[in-house]
């Protein structure tokens, strides 16, 4: 009864903030396990367990060099941690840049008016490259084009070779020709314009990803994971056209299509992407290769 009435007696002293306290902390657990779940920081964290074991029991023992040595390294433990998980720390606060949640209410503070120009020159970046897409369809060659929006990629463009051209029909022909020497790489289109041909994309991470996805789709899908940008991507293999947004795969479009769902992604102030599908999934079998 004595341990009933202690409980009782420190549930009435909770208070509404202890609660809300209780709550976020909790939050930032979940979220923390949610970021390192299947990845190689789950190693890291069993091998710091393993050292928080070690030094509980030389205390208890009497250990005292291997408890002063394992207190100086728990000192730096801030700093240890920052080091380590360094991938793990960008990879969320990449995430949390990425999230568009507050231009619905802050859209006044942060989003960057575009004049008639800069959506001129946007559209027609995107209908030569939906016309250079269902080409590339017909002829069965590869292409990766990224759209680049509110986070700069210059440091891919830095990757390849900047052209800074207008956008053209014969001109995406020529880069992603075959026998040309930045055909297998991405190209960045800012602002309506070729900023960049040759680029080397991030891979994704995503494990649940399909196994028979190639290559240029999982690029096409990593740098979407890591920035807003939407990436137009063409089988070699198929011929299939397909859109990457968000870490998600949207695949089968016409030229029609194509362009309305870009206009969308692109020149759409109020589009929000995150209420996509998790996953488009493509058939079975296709794009093994590229």
């Amino acid at each position: 009864m004595d341990i009933i009435n202690d409980i009782i007696a420190i549930i009435k002293t909770i208070q509404f903030r202890d609660v809300v306290d209780i709550i976020a902390i909790a939050l930032i657990i979940f979220c923390l396990f949610k970021l390192v779940r299947e990845t190689r920081a789950v190693q890291l964290i069993k091998g710091i367990f393993i050292l928080f074991v070690a030094y509980f029991i030389s205390s208890i023992f009497g250990l005292s060099m291997l408890s002063s040595l394992l207190q100086t390294l728990f000192g730096a433990a801030l700093m240890l941690v920052a080091v380590i998980f360094q991938p793990e720390i960008r990879k969320a606060l990449e995430q949390i840049g990425i999230n568009n949640t507050y231009r619905k209410y802050f859209s006044f503070i942060f989003y960057r008016g575009r004049s008639d120009e800069w959506k001129k020159a946007v559209k027609k970046s995107i209908v030569d490259a939906a016309d250079t897409a269902v080409l590339f369809s017909h002829s069965k060659t590869g292409a990766l084009l990224v759209f680049e929006r509110e986070i700069m990629l210059s440091d891919i463009a830095a990757t390849g070779t900047v052209v800074d051209a207008q956008t053209s029909v014969a001109l995406f022909g020529n880069i992603f020709f075959n026998k040309a020497p930045l055909h297998d790489g991405a190209s960045i289109i800012r602002d309506g314009k070729l900023f960049a041909a040759g680029c080397i994309l991030p891979l994704t991470d995503n494990k649940n990803v399909d196994v028979n996805l190639g290559t240029r789709h999982r690029a096409a899908l990593g740098i979407s994971e890591q920035s807003d940008a939407v990436v137009l991507v063409v089988s070699e293999e198929t011929g299939v056209i397909s859109i990457a947004i968000n870490g998600v795969l949207l695949r089968e479009f016409t030229r029609d299509s194509l362009i309305e769902k870009l206009e969308e992604f692109l020149l759409d102030e109020h589009h929000d992407e995150n209420t996509l599908p998790k996953l488009f999934r493509k058939k079975k079998g296709e794009d093994k290769n590229d």
